[in-house]
């Protein structure tokens, strides 16, 4: 049995990025959740934002929120053991083609690879394998928001569909042909609306046309929230780092870092760690804080008909086959 970790929203600019540049990494992530993220044999998660020094702020109308690290973000993120970061999202342009240029570069120094984004449409949409314990790992990134961040065939971008429309042709080809060459194929897309707690039905769609072309597994985000599962979708892992307003209903300041189990046979289990997002940190969640996690995400399984067991020793798993 092999462990992949799964970490949504890493935004890692504006207070982040400043306590990043000038502190010790275990002042953002504890060190107890470092070690399971470092201690798993693959960690893949979305990073919400580039990085870089560089670039101007993208000019799209009513755009109000952009997102760039530090240069140091990318040690902090192969200090945590991040082997795949996804870019395909609506930051990623945040700073305009210099800056996703630098987070690429930047990426690539500290030995991680990335999904998502490229120089053009082709490099956007290549997935990439990771090897863990002797089992290869496919990994995909996609988004469906914004359109105007979409790679070209000479334009820099995301790997963008329009999956509130259908989705297109490309992509279960490209899922298909990744799962033909691994052991065990992730999908990551970036998918839906904010601040939601449970999956539009678009999402949902999307996700049966993504298992029907091979994924093994599906851990969508976007939503800040975690979602509940419907084997073997993860529909929103939620936040893993940010400075963002807390909602005093929806809690995004509690979430989730999930620990897939993985062996011979493919996807086995799924551990759910409850986490609390503090303002630009992120540590395991106490007694209290667990519980209310628990319980949220048991009940938005439960819509799903998944049933989330909680051990003797209070850890949240969820059998996948």
């Amino acid at each position: 049995m092999i462990t992949l970790a799964l970490a949504g929203d890493t935004m890692l600019g504006r207070a982040v990025g400043r306590l990043l540049a000038a502190e010790p990494f275990e002042a953002v992530i504890a060190a107890e959740v470092r070690e399971l993220t470092a201690g798993a044999d693959a960690c893949v998660v979305n990073l919400e934002c580039c990085v870089s020094d560089r670039g101007a702020r993208w000019p799209a109308p009513g755009k109000l929120f952009f997102f760039r690290a530090p240069p140091r973000a990318a040690d902090a993120l192969a200090w945590l053991g991040v082997d795949c970061a996804t870019l395909a999202n609506n930051h990623a342009l945040d700073f305009g083609p210099a800056a996703l240029a630098d987070t690429l570069a930047y990426l690539a120094d500290a030995g991680i690879r990335t999904v998502g984004a490229g120089a053009n449409v082709d490099q956007a949409r290549r997935w990439r394998v990771i090897s863990a314990g002797g089992l290869r790992l496919g990994v995909l990134g996609v988004t469906d928001h914004p359109d105007d961040f979409a790679a070209g065939p000479d334009r820099p971008g995301v790997a963008f569909a329009d999956l509130w429309t259908e989705v297109p042709d490309w992509l279960p080809r490209q899922i298909a042909a990744m799962r033909g060459r691994v052991d065990v194929g992730l999908v990551s897309p970036h998918w839906g609306p904010n601040m939601t707690t449970r999956p539009p039905p678009h999402v949902r769609a999307a996700a049966r046309e993504f298992v029907a072309a091979g994924a093994d597994l599906v851990a969508g985000h976007s939503a800040h929230v975690f979602h509940g599962v419907e084997r073997p979708v993860l529909y929103d892992l939620g936040d893993f780092i940010d400075d963002y307003a807390v909602d005093p209903r929806l809690r995004n300041d509690l979430g989730l870092l999930f620990l897939v189990g993985i062996d011979a046979h493919g996807i086995a289990e799924l551990e759910a760690v409850p986490l609390v997002r503090e303002y630009c940190r992120t540590r395991i969640a106490d007694r209290t804080e667990a519980a209310w996690v628990r319980r949220r995400f048991a009940t938005a399984c439960a819509e799903w008909g998944t049933e989330v067991v909680v051990t003797g020793s209070g850890r949240l798993v969820v059998p996948l086959r």
